[in-house]
């Protein structure tokens, strides 16, 4: 017991210290030019996706809410110290949508399933060559997925130029973007309002799935094998999390690929 004890606050210790001195970013290129040194380049093309990262539920009241909405401390938590610090004002609710089931009867519910859910998101690109996550970013939960492409989440190292993404990701301004900027887009195509669906379009949505179902293997390894979840307070300390599991996952990718090259 003594020994997980001390182990525990060694990582703890180790994660606060990485907080403090804003060092995740720092980590993680460091990491990412020993995978390019090792002949692991950015290649065939890259993969964006983002994932909903859970973190403790807040129970405010709707005036504390609407506060934090609009960038505004609550009066009572600036009198209570101790109460602010363990309140989270970075994550955000929002709805997570998942696909109906079908019924005992056999039928197939209207619409799908709106859940609420509370914490942040994680945006990643990885490359297609080799998976390896290259960019990432962490926002709250509510963000949209489609504006974190400007924001520095394309990598302009990859040997190609090409970009999937789903339907998120589509719109006037990141098209522009990505073509201002020497990209190729392959991102899915939105269903026409109240209309059928091309069939050409559909085709072209389907072998572009094949290639970006790629990244949801990420997300499901990430929280299968290291249990992603935000248990601390703010968008620092959970952007310190999210990067921390994407240097894992990177380390466990490199460590599988190499393994893979020496029974070859």
């Amino acid at each position: 017991a003594f020994r997980s004890g001390a182990g525990c606050q060694t990582v703890w210790l180790f994660r606060e210290r990485l907080t403090q001195a804003g060092a995740i970013d720092g980590l993680f290129n460091r990491f990412n030019a020993t995978l390019r040194n090792a002949g692991y380049l950015p290649m065939s093309g890259q993969i964006l996706d983002a994932t909903l990262v859970a973190a403790p539920k807040q129970r405010n009241t709707n005036a504390e809410k609407n506060d934090l909405r609009e960038g505004r401390i609550p009066q009572e938590w600036q009198n209570k110290p101790a109460k602010l610090s363990h309140k989270d004002r970075h994550a955000r609710w929002t709805l997570k949508f998942t696909k109906a089931k079908r019924q005992d009867d056999g039928t197939m519910p209207s619409s799908d399933l709106a859940i609420p859910f509370f914490g942040y998101k994680s945006h990643v690109s990885i490359d297609r060559k080799y998976r390896f996550i290259r960019k990432w970013k962490t926002t709250d939960a509510a963000a949209s997925d489609g504006a974190r492409l400007r924001e520095g989440l394309l990598d302009k190292s990859n040997t190609a130029s090409t970009v999937w993404a789903d339907t998120a990701y589509r719109s006037k301004a990141n098209e522009d973007f990505m073509e201002e900027h020497g990209f190729v887009s392959k991102v899915h195509r939105k269903k026409p309002h109240l209309k059928p669906m091309p069939r050409h379009i559909q085709r072209s949505n389907a072998g572009k799935s094949v290639i970006r179902s790629r990244v949801e293997h990420v997300f499901a390894d990430q929280k299968s094998q290291t249990g992603l979840f935000v248990r601390t307070v703010g968008i620092t300390r959970a952007t310190m999390r999210v990067g921390l599991a994407n240097i894992v996952d990177n380390m466990r990718r490199f460590l599988f690929l190499e393994r893979i090259s020496a029974s070859a």
